[in-house]
């Protein structure tokens, strides 16, 4: 048979209602009192029946995460493995399990986000995008769960609790740092336009290039998907233009380092013909050759937050929607080069 918490009880000389309580964490327990029924459940090696503690507390001890597509896209991207292992630090510290979306379409997608909802597997949501427009979050306010974003919602978001930069302000500070090099000729290479980020970046983007009063041009915004392809089919169609940029702002590491590639392949050299900042400041950037200059979001911090901010609404239902902006900063490294700057 196995160990029971009256074994504990026993062990520990306290009654089987005190270790229920120890495993709850409850507050009306003193640390004195958690220590020495912690240490008879070690001895004895007793672990809680999480599922038998979450029928009685009405609870799933688990959280879910809902992906933007397909596992095999998302995880070709390092941006996910890293903002996933601020999502698991989070919820192992508050001993939550983490259920996963694995579906390859968004219908997929939504129908796993109604059943996790609907068969109650979940406490409370966190979505790992932000797009413009998104049945998941809509039907997520309609059940009134708790969820968490990362990333900006488009629309009213200060009625949901999000977890993000400010993306607006790094695209416009990406852009500025080529113009202050010297750079007119500043094409933007993005993801969808269906992501907020996407949105927010480009919009930092046109804010430099007009305060700069350089003559915005459409052909050097290109948009592709948040891959190493995306970046390689974006610069091939940049340099087919008669008048090539001489600057990239890329919104992203994996893609720029299809860039890199690219124009490796092609005998143009990084920074001599053409300058680059990207964005995320994943280990592909400084591993890059030349290395990236690239903006660091900070990713695991959004991730740790944003399961921080979920546990709080599932703690307590009626609390204010919460915003988070995760600070980013510039980290410089050798695909950038100055060059003469003409008077306008």
């Amino acid at each position: 048979m196995g160990v029971t918490i009256k074994d504990v009880a026993n062990l520990a000389n306290v009654a089987p209602s005190t270790v229920s309580r120890v495993i709850a964490d409850s507050s009306r327990i003193s640390e004195k009192t958690k220590q020495r029924v912690r240490s008879a459940m070690k001895e004895l090696g007793y672990h809680p029946n999480i599922i038998a503690r979450s029928l009685a507390n009405q609870t799933t001890e688990a959280v879910g995460l809902v992906m933007p597509s397909s596992a095999d896209k998302v995880f070709q991207n390092p941006f996910f493995p890293e903002v996933l292992r601020g999502i698991s630090t989070g919820a192992h510290e508050n001993k939550r399990a983490i259920y996963m979306s694995t579906g390859e379409t968004e219908e997929e997608i939504f129908a796993e986000v109604v059943q996790m909802v609907q068969g109650r597997r979940v406490d409370g949501l966190i979505l790992l995008y932000s797009k413009v427009d998104d049945q998941v979050l809509s039907y997520l306010q309609e059940q009134s769960v708790p969820f968490v974003v990362i990333g900006k919602p488009f629309k009213h978001s200060e009625s949901i609790t999000f977890v993000d930069n400010d993306n607006f302000k790094a695209g416009k500070e990406a852009t500025e740092y080529l113009i202050e090099s010297g750079h007119e000729r500043i094409a933007f290479i993005g993801g969808s336009l269906e992501l907020v980020v996407t949105i927010d970046r480009l919009t930092g983007y046109d804010k430099a290039i007009q305060k700069a009063n350089i003559p915005y041009r459409d052909e050097y915004v290109i948009h592709e998907e948040f891959l190493q392809k995306g970046g390689k089919e974006a610069v091939c169609e940049l340099l087919s233009l008669k008048e090539r940029p001489t600057a990239l702002v890329v919104a992203d590491d994996l893609m720029a380092l299809g860039v890199l590639n690219t124009l490796d392949e092609m005998g143009i050299s990084v920074p001599e013909d053409i300058s680059i900042v990207s964005f995320n400041n994943v280990l592909i950037a400084e591993m890059a050759r030349p290395a990236l200059t690239s903006i660091d979001i900070n990713i695991f911090e959004l991730g740790y937050q944003a399961v921080r901010c979920l546990i709080k609404q599932i703690e307590t239902p009626y609390a204010v929607a919460e915003q988070v902006r995760v600070p980013h900063k510039m980290i410089k490294r050798q695909s950038c080069k100055t060059i003469q700057m003409t008077k306008r």
